[in-house]
């Protein structure tokens, strides 16, 4: 029903949402989508962190603050800056060779051998150790370093894993299991004491491929292994198996036939040297902040990440389709635009009780950077803020479902919501209530602020080059803005501002087998990592109430360095580590803790 004369919100008249005691707000579906169209535009190439693109990106977005008169809100600026490992490249000394008896080969660079991306840097020389798939894997009883010792040698393994081509394997078959990943193949070899991981291409189980090198390119997995890491051509390596008396294809045949490990120790009359020159490119990227102010010092965190993949090179769900622009319309300029667009909206309305600080994040592709950055560099007091709003992926909304997650954080968020979802149309999810997951609003829980996150759902374009803005559903994605504007309004001039609450883990006390498989397989931990690479060890951004890491006594700010007397020097460390333990089992955990050594036992939950 329209009211003649008096301009309605597209999904609920005005007059409705005064009965219901609640202010309207008009998003209007085609400014929203014009956002989005330019944030998604071939122009802009994916925003990719560390890009010219995603400079343009900040600048649109600042300019769109200045239009709308909100106070830049760093310093005097729109823009708080830092700085990102965004990539590495080949520098001019990569060598590899062999020697066979003293007769020495040097391998072309770049046609018969590459180094990884994540591989780290530096000389080496030494013997050998064949690692048959470099794969330790408890849960399908196999393991290629079983009765070898690797300490201070290089091991050569093969790519993917065993019996890839049969359904009926334990490994899954023609689906990956993690264990073939590459960072988790190296993480493995570190972790066994190798001091250098040569990776050839498993051939027999790949028929009509050629034996390519993996390009160097970003793919998912550190900055830096820890270790030297080099990809070399089979056709290479055959040469080595065949002085040993060893038959490379037959030996990926016999593993594949059986599953039984044929690792094994290359003459001593085998040797090999190589240097790694790989440097890391580091970039200065940008956060995009404003201010509205309010008549107090309180105010409410508006929040959505502007960056996406750039041209696929990290995170692409698409690899083939790397080098081609993944241009994010709904990862995430649908959110950015719902941002911008509650900017204007709020920027156009009297003064309120509390004030509003807009953020456009960069780097949460790369594992939440922007927004870690942020609230460890508050340009407003944190305790000030009574909730964080974020926003990621809402504009492809199906069905009228959205999901809104965070809702147990805050101590009034139960009834504060149920007037607005109620009156939106929307069929809102509220299963997610801890407020931690994969996207920017988990800086700020960690930091104790209330925080709620709007999403409408994974869909098939995640991650690739097909998420283009034609496929955003704008009059819907403008109705959830819309609700998300309305529960702005009550945290604004609410009386009750919502209080912290920790949401306890719904993990804790649950009783665990000893022992594990199939899908329940997996020990669960509870920590919450803080993305921001360290030059060793991992930091805890926070532990989950509750969670088998918190009823150790491990807080935020910890940085785990072991596990289980495993080294653990990042993020891909600890996950293998952890990947390999079972539920129920009590491992030894070393944290540094205000830069003093500390060890706990950890008794390990059910993966959930």
């Amino acid at each position: 029903m329209r009211i003649p004369g008096v301009r309605t919100s597209h999904f609920l008249p005005v007059f409705l949402l005064a009965l219901a005691g609640l202010q309207a707000v008009e998003i209007d579906p085609q400014k929203y989508l014009g956002h989005v169209k330019y944030l998604a535009s071939e122009d802009l190439g994916g925003r990719g962190t560390g890009t010219k693109e995603l400079d343009q990106a900040a600048e649109y977005i600042a300019r769109q603050f200045r239009e709308f008169g909100l106070q830049p809100a760093i310093s005097g600026s729109y823009f708080q800056p830092f700085p990102v490992t965004t990539n590495a490249k080949l520098g001019p000394m990569n060598e590899f060779g062999y020697e066979i008896g003293g007769a020495k080969t040097k391998v072309a660079f770049e046609a018969d051998f590459i180094p990884f991306n994540s591989s780290s840097a530096g000389r080496l020389s030494g013997e050998v150790i064949f690692a048959g798939y470099g794969i330790t894997a408890p849960e399908y009883n196999y393991d290629d370093y079983a009765g070898l010792d690797v300490k201070g040698k290089i091991v050569l393994i093969l790519r993917h894993e065993p019996q890839e081509l049969d359904e009926k394997s334990v490994f899954a078959g023609k689906v990956f299991t993690e264990h073939a990943q590459l960072f988790s193949k190296a993480s493995n070899a570190k972790m066994h004491g190798a001091s250098g991981v040569v990776m050839v291409n498993d051939l027999p189980n790949h028929p009509g491929e050629s034996d390519a090198l993996e390009k160097f390119v970003r793919a998912v997995g550190p900055n830096n292994a820890g270790v030297p890491y080099v990809h070399v051509k089979a056709e290479v390596a055959k040469g080595w198996f065949a002085q040993a008396g060893q038959d490379l294809e037959e030996i990926q045949k016999a593993i594949d036939q059986d599953l039984k490990p044929r690792s094994f120790a290359f003459p001593l009359s085998l040797r090999l040297h190589f240097n790694v020159d790989v440097e890391r490119e580091i970039r200065t990227v940008r956060n995009v902040a404003a201010y509205l102010p309010g008549e107090t010092d309180e105010y409410l965190v508006i929040g959505a990440h502007y960056d996406h993949l750039g041209l696929g090179e990290h995170s692409s769900m698409a690899p083939s389709l790397v080098g081609t622009p993944h241009l994010g319309a709904d990862d995430n300029a649908s959110g950015t635009a719902g941002l911008l667009e509650l900017a204007r909206w709020f920027g156009s309305q009297p003064k309120r009780k509390r004030g509003v600080f807009f953020l456009a994040f960069a780097g949460e592709e790369l594992g939440l950077l922007g927004s870690s950055y942020y609230v460890n560099h508050p340009a407003l007091p944190l305790e000030q803020a009574v909730a964080m709003m974020n926003m990621d992926m809402i504009g492809r909304v199906r069905d009228h479902k959205v999901y809104i997650g965070g809702t147990g954080t805050g101590s009034v968020f139960q009834e504060l919501l149920k007037e607005p979802v109620a009156q939106s149309g929307l069929a809102v999810d509220f299963t997610e209530k801890a407020g931690y997951g994969s996207s920017d609003h988990t800086s700020f829980t960690t930091k104790q602020v209330p925080v709620l996150f709007f999403f409408s759902g994974l869909h098939g374009d995640y991650h690739r080059p097909s998420d283009t803005w034609d496929k955003i559903a704008a009059p819907e994605a403008a109705r959830l803005v819309e609700m998300v504007g309305v529960i702005g309004e009550k945290l604004l001039s609410d009386a009750a501002r919502p209080e912290f609450v920790r949401v306890a883990d719904p993990r804790a006390g649950r009783a665990v087998s000893s022992t594990g498989g199939g899908a329940g397989y997996g020990a669960y931990f509870g920590s919450i990592p803080d993305f921001t690479e360290l030059p060793n060890g991992v930091r805890f951004a926070d532990v989950r109430e509750g969670s088998p890491a918190a009823q150790a006594g491990l807080k935020g700010g910890d940085i785990l360095t072991e596990f289980d007397g495993k080294p653990i020097q990042n993020l891909y460390d600890f996950t293998y580590a952890l990947r390999s333990k079972k539920p129920g089992e009590t491992v030894a955990v070393k944290v540094l803790r205000d830069n003093q050594p500390l060890e706990v036992k950890v008794t390990l939950g059910q993966r959930k």
